[in-house]
């Protein structure tokens, strides 16, 4: 039997983000044509949470506020109670677009001994905040990306600009890889996981390595895994691809169908721009059932545009349809920005959940983050996503079961129009109502 616990709204005509309201009943009989039908025994993956990147523009960005305000951020992403519950973190491994400059750990040109391989740089602000994240989350799980290895390891001489791993010095950007992760330790910051390169389809004005398919297969198989090993670093997991999701079941296909590779391969990153593609997460899990689907990016590109409602709206559409489609894990790109989008080095300008204001010390919290927290405040880590469905297209339905046996629904409504909805569940029925624009989370408890 179950009974309701909590119900939460946020919607665009309503002033109160994540208000809790009484907007759901139990009843004897379904008079909606709206039906959510809940199936509670039947359970897919385990989910391990949700996060967001701490890159070192996010950085500036935190720390160029007053101490309290800093507290404010870190608090409101990474506390399991008072803020979004964040378990996840992503960090760079040398420059990406959003930091001020680029720049590697080693810049010695020929150095592969890498003797003078340094993580100063991440010492000044990025290490220090991770260190005051895991006040509020001890256990919080740190994924590394490249975007490039140092210039003079590459075909074209430079970070940026696309270019490749040059041959020579692959054993020696997978020891990279282990000093980065080591160097982090002695910091106190444990890593948990790697993926092998991002976006390596993508030639940007930004940094950025290109790999075939092949290549990755070879780089992970012949020397990011069994380096890796060689360190003492195989509870390291890796995870390939690391990009949009419209090639990702051919790409995936052909690493994961070689067996030296794929037994060095926990999991799969992807990130949202190439569009939705949620059955080709699916074909993975089907064919590769051993393999973990997270989702590592995604930004709304084109600059901050403060108050935008569809924000949230393409963060509830893309967790939802992953989801349901397998993934465990959810990461965010930058957790804060500032008014203009950045700091980017090359100006490339993406929107974030939270926006600040540097000079007048101003924090805003856009509808991104109240949706993201739709999800990750109450699915917990350990949760196992539920069978569900959902007769109208109108409405989008996520259902996870905690540890504590509670269910948490999660409805979406991007229309106009409220809407009213049914839930069949185990024999039980409730019924309710879905807000203009909104999304909702109901807590239910088996008793």
């Amino acid at each position: 039997m179950f009974k309701k616990i909590a119900s939460y709204v946020t919607a665009k005509d309503q002033s109160i983000p994540m208000q809790q309201v009484d907007n759901i009943k139990e009843c004897q009989k379904i008079k909606n044509e709206t039906i959510i039908t809940i199936d509670p025994s039947c359970t897919f993956q385990e989910v391990i949470g949700f996060g967001g990147a701490l890159t070192e523009a996010a950085a500036v960005n935190i720390l160029s506020l007053l101490p309290q305000q800093q507290e404010e951020i870190l608090r409101g992403y990474f506390d399991p109670k008072d803020g979004l519950g964040y378990k996840l973190c992503r960090i760079h491994m040398n420059s990406c677009d959003f930091c001020t400059d680029s720049y590697s750990c080693d810049d010695v040109e020929g150095d592969t001994d890498l003797k003078y391989f340094n993580i100063e740089r991440d010492k000044k602000m990025v290490i220090p905040l991770l260190k005051r994240i895991k006040e509020y989350c001890p256990d919080l799980k740190i994924l590394v990306s490249p975007w490039s290895p140092p210039a003079w390891m590459k075909t074209n001489g430079d970070m940026c600009h696309g270019g490749k791993l040059k041959d020579e010095y692959k054993k020696t950007w997978a020891r990279f890889f282990c000093k980065f992760i080591k160097a982090y330790k002695e910091e106190g910051i444990d890593i948990w996981a790697v993926t092998v390169q991002n976006e390596p389809m993508a030639t940007q004005v930004w940094e950025s390595c290109i790999y075939t398919a092949e290549e990755e297969r070879d780089f992970v198989k012949d020397y990011l895994g069994p380096t890796l090993e060689e360190e003492g670093l195989s509870h390291i997991k890796i995870l390939i691809w690391d990009h949009n999701k419209d090639i990702i079941y051919d790409r995936v296909k052909t690493i994961l169908s070689d067996k030296d590779a794929a037994k060095y391969v926990w999991g799969v990153a992807f990130h949202w721009y190439g569009g939705d593609h949620f059955d080709q997460l699916k074909k993975i899990k089907e064919e590769f059932p051993y393999v973990n689907l997270v989702f590592t990016e995604g930004c709304q590109e084109g600059g901050v545009k403060l108050g935008s409602w569809e924000l949230g709206e393409r963060y509830a559409h893309e967790i939802i349809g992953d989801f349901n489609s397998y993934t465990i894990g959810f990461m965010d790109w930058n957790i804060v920005l500032d008014t203009v989008g950045g700091p980017n080095h090359v100006g490339n300008f993406c929107d974030a959940p939270i926006v600040v204001d540097k000079n007048e010390k101003k924090i805003y919290y856009q509808n991104a983050y109240y949706y993201i927290g739709h999800f990750s405040k109450f699915i917990k880590p350990g949760a196992k996503i539920v069978a569900s469905n959902c007769n109208n297209p109108k409405l989008e339905v996520l259902v996870g079961r905690n540890n504590d046996n509670s269910l948490v629904i999660v409805i979406f409504n991007k229309n106009q129009e409220e809407i009213e909805f049914g839930i069949k569940i185990a024999g039980e029925i409730f019924s309710g109502k879905s807000s203009a624009r909104s999304i909702s989370t109901i807590i239910l408890q088996n008793q």
